[in-house]
C-alpha cells in the first residue's frame, strides 16, 4: 500500500513536472492551428491572424451548438486573470489581431492604420458587436477590459453553409471595399471593411513620383493614367501628363493628353496631340484612336485614322472591319458592308468574323 502511494505520488509530480516544461522545451501540434488570412482592395491590405479550431475538437466531440453554448450569448463572466465580463476571442487561444495597411472605416466608421485585437460579443441568433482593441498580446479575451476598445460596431449575423473550421474569408471586393467575414459551423459573421482609395493612391504617388519613378516619362503617365481612370484630381492629371510629354514625347503620354483635353470639352486643343501620336503609332495604337475619336463623336477623323490604319496594314483583317464600323456610325452603308465583306476574306480571327457576319447580316436586311 505505502508503495502504491510512493507511486502515485511519483507519476503525479512527473505529470506536472513534464506539463510545465512542455511549452519551453518540446514542439507539439495545437488543437487549434495558427492561421492567417489576408486580402487586399486598392492599396489597402488587410491581414487577420487567429486560431482555428474545429467545430467537434471545440465541443470535446460532444453533442450541443457552438452559437449561445460553446460560444455564449452576451459577455462571460471570469474570476481569474482580468476577472471581469469579457467578450469572445473571434478564434482560438492567443489574442485574434487585425491589421490594416491604410486608414479605413469598419462599417462607415473611421479607424486608423494598425494592428487591433479583435473580439466579438455574440448578443443572440443574429446581432454581434465586433471590437477592435488597441491591445494585441495578450491571451484570448481573458484579459479585455474595455477602456482599451478604439471601436465598436454592430452586425448581423446569418445563416451559412456548414464550416467545420472557422475561417475568415473577404467577398464583394471593388476598389474601394471589401466585406470581411468569420465563419464557424452554421453561421457566418461579416463586416465591410473600405478606403478612401482614389486619395490614398494619390497621396501615395506623390511620394512615390518624389522618388526614383519620378525620373523618366512613365512614372508621370502612369500617374496621369490612374487618376483619369478614376476621375479624380483632373487638373493634377493634367500636370503631370504635361510633365511627362516635357521629359519625351511618346504615343501613350500624347494620346492620354488628348484624353484628358477631350474630358475637359477642348476638342481644338486635342486634335493636334492626336495626330502626334498617330504618326508613333503601331496598328493597334492607331486603332484605338479612332475608336477614342467614335466615343467623342468626331467621326470624320476617326474615319481618317482607320483609313490610314488600312493603308499602313492591308492585309489586316481587324482594321478593314474598324473602318466598317466607323463608315456604319457615319451611314455610309454601302461602304461599310464593302469592308466587312473584304475583312472576312483576310481569314479574320473569330471575334472579328462573328463582328463582321453580324454587321452584313444587319446591313443586307435593310
Amino acid at each position: 500500500m505505502k508503495t502504491l502511494k510512493i507511486n502515485l505520488w511519483f507519476v503525479t509530480v512527473l505529470l506536472l513536472t513534464t506539463y510545465s516544461y512542455a511549452q519551453a522545451v518540446v514542439t507539439t501540434p495545437k488543437r487549434s492551428p495558427r492561421a492567417e488570412f489576408s486580402q487586399t482592395f486598392g492599396i489597402t491590405k488587410v491581414t487577420i491572424e487567429y486560431g482555428a479550431p474545429k467545430v467537434k475538437v471545440a465541443r470535446g466531440d460532444r453533442t450541443g451548438k457552438v452559437w449561445g453554448q460553446l460560444v455564449p450569448f452576451g459577455l462571460q463572466k471570469i474570476n481569474f486573470a482580468g476577472k471581469g465580463e469579457i467578450p469572445w476571442r473571434a478564434g482560438a487561444d492567443e489574442n485574434t489581431i487585425i491589421t490594416f495597411s491604410t486608414d479605413v472605416k469598419v462599417e462607415g466608421k473611421d479607424l486608423k492604420t494598425g494592428t487591433y485585437g479583435l473580439h466579438m460579443i455574440i448578443k443572440d441568433e443574429k446581432n454581434v458587436t465586433v471590437i477592435f482593441s488597441k491591445n494585441t498580446s495578450s491571451w484570448g479575451s481573458f484579459w479585455y477590459t474595455p477602456n482599451e476598445d478604439v471601436l465598436r460596431v454592430d452586425v448581423e449575423m446569418r445563416d451559412n453553409a456548414f464550416h467545420d473550421v472557422l475561417n475568415y474569408s473577404a467577398t464583394k471586393l471593388d476598389t474601394k471595399q471589401a466585406e470581411f467575414s468569420l465563419s464557424w459551423e452554421n453561421k457566418q459573421i461579416p463586416f465591410n471593411v473600405s478606403a478612401d482609395t482614389p486619395v490614398l493612391v494619390t497621396d501615395n504617388l506623390k511620394d512615390e513620383l518624389r522618388g526614383q519613378f519620378g525620373f523618366g516619362w512613365k512614372g508621370k503617365f502612369q500617374a496621369a493614367q490612374y487618376l483619369t481612370r478614376v476621375n479624380h484630381e483632373p487638373e493634377l492629371a493634367l500636370q503631370w501628363i504635361n510633365e511627362s510629354i516635357g521629359v519625351q514625347k511618346m504615343f501613350q503620354n500624347l494620346s492620354l493628353k488628348a484624353n484628358i483635353l477631350f474630358q475637359q470639352g477642348k476638342i481644338k486643343e486635342a486634335m493636334p496631340l492626336l495626330d502626334e501620336a498617330a504618326d508613333m503609332a503601331n496598328n493597334n495604337q492607331l486603332n484605338g484612336l479612332g475608336y477614342v475619336l467614335m466615343t467623342n463623336k468626331q467621326l470624320d477623323k476617326a474615319i481618317s485614322y482607320f483609313e490610314l490604319n488600312v493603308k499602313r496594314n492591308p492585309k489586316d483583317a481587324n482594321v478593314y472591319n474598324s473602318l466598317g464600323e466607323a463608315y456604319k456610325a457615319k451611314g455610309q452603308n454601302k461602304e461599310a458592308l464593302k469592308m466587312f465583306k473584304k475583312s472576312n476574306t483576310l481569314n479574320p480571327p473569330k471575334f472579328v468574323k462573328d463582328s463582321n457576319d453580324q454587321f452584313i447580316k444587319e446591313l443586307q436586311g435593310k
